[in-house]
């Protein structure tokens, strides 16, 4: 049995977002009670020249609705990066997700070998779907999750693997 360009992506990007949604929710309360400003998580960055946690949160959100644009021809839910607080980010990670279940599977299977053209830094990189499913969206989007995550750990939010991976 195979597996489609839509099970492999958005089911795991679906997933991903929720666990990032329930870790950002520990850092608030985390915020709350050691009474840190919210701003000292939300501004965080690992170094200067990297986003921070707003960012990261908006660029996991654009690499998962980007997937199912660019392979499945699906009209992009634009988002306009304005985000400024825990709430406003949980709302951009629910809309993801709400725009991620509306993606017909249909509208991705069976276009492995369509061509994926990704506008970046000036220039174009040109994949099949797979490949960029596989070897660009996926590990984007989770170096994107992950850094999220560690810009938490690192503020001391108690977090853990079990938290980053999801409970269910």
């Amino acid at each position: 049995m195979s597996v489609t360009l839509y099970e492999v992506s958005v089911p795991v990007f679906i997933r991903g977002l929720g666990n990032l949604s329930a870790i950002l929710e520990k850092g608030r309360a985390f915020a709350k009670e050691s009474g840190l400003a919210d701003s000292d998580l939300l501004e965080a960055r690992l170094f200067p020249d990297m986003g921070n946690l707003i960012a990261q949160i908006q660029r996991a959100s654009d690499t998962a609705k980007f997937a199912a644009v660019r392979v499945g021809e699906v009209e992009n839910e634009s988002m306009q990066d304005d985000e400024q607080s825990f709430d406003d980010l949980q709302a951009r990670i629910a809309k993801t997700i709400a725009f991620l279940k509306a993606v017909p599977a249909a509208s991705m299977d069976g276009r492995d070998d369509a061509i994926v053209e990704v506008k970046s830094g000036g220039g174009v990189r040109t994949f099949t779907a797979r490949d960029y499913v596989l070897g660009f969206a996926i590990p984007n989007f989770f170096f994107h999750v992950t850094t999220a995550y560690a810009l938490l750990r690192h503020k001391g939010v108690p977090v853990g693997k079990m938290d980053y991976l999801g409970r269910s």
